[in-house]
């Protein structure tokens, strides 16, 4: 049986590029899993986790992060992908992706209470800080079984196939859920509805 892939990397680090990446490589991909799901808890994670474990060859984002060791022990013998960006950058693309919005998943992650990152930016910067210490203490003398990415700097192909022992694919490296790209699209909804509103203005 081929080794199952564990993206560990916290929202909004890329995992929505990996996910696209592993699938171009032919993996069957899930996550994230349970973001909604009303009171969510390790145990509940970890109830998910083993439902879905046998169904899939690769995991990301939420709850995978968070269920590393877990993931480790039951799966043995897996690939783990940490993707990584720089803790300002992050902070800031947390803030404004999510804004004010709290999800059960990210109370469990951060704290009763601070499911919105507003008004709590230094104690989400701290838990991402301190996730990423984890997963590098966890696999310290077990460097072939844990890969660093920062797909926001660069990092595609070169440095996940050679990981996974598979060949670089000839299409380029996914680049998903972009800034970039949501705000383009978001200019394009607004012209598309400001055309819309004069059409019916001219109709009257």
């Amino acid at each position: 049986m081929e080794p199952k892939v564990f993206g560990i990397g916290f929202h909004k680090t890329g995992t929505t590029s990996l996910g696209a990446a592993l699938r171009v490589l032919g993996y069957r991909v899930t996550g994230p899993n349970g973001v909604h799901r009303t009171g969510m808890n390790t145990e509940m994670a970890m109830a998910t986790a083993l439902e879905l474990l046998p169904k899939f060859d690769a995991f990301q984002d939420n709850p995978w992060a968070m269920l590393f060791r877990e993931m480790d022990r039951e799966a043995p013998g897996s690939k783990f992908v940490m993707t990584v960006r720089p803790d300002e950058e992050w902070l800031r693309s947390v803030v404004g992706h999510f804004g004010p919005r709290s999800t059960p998943m990210r109370e469990w992650i951060y704290g009763a209470g601070l499911g919105s990152p507003i008004g709590h930016e230094d104690l989400y910067l701290e838990r991402y800080r301190r996730h990423n210490r984890e997963v590098l203490e966890h696999f310290s003398d077990r460097p072939n079984d844990l890969l660093v990415m920062d797909i926001t700097r660069g990092d595609g192909w070169d440095v996940l196939c050679p990981f996974l022992g598979l060949d670089v694919p000839s299409q380029a490296f996914p680049h998903a859920n972009a800034a970039s790209a949501r705000s383009s699209a978001g200019l394009l909804r607004r012209a598309r509805w400001r055309v819309r509103w004069a059409t019916r203005r001219l109709r009257r």
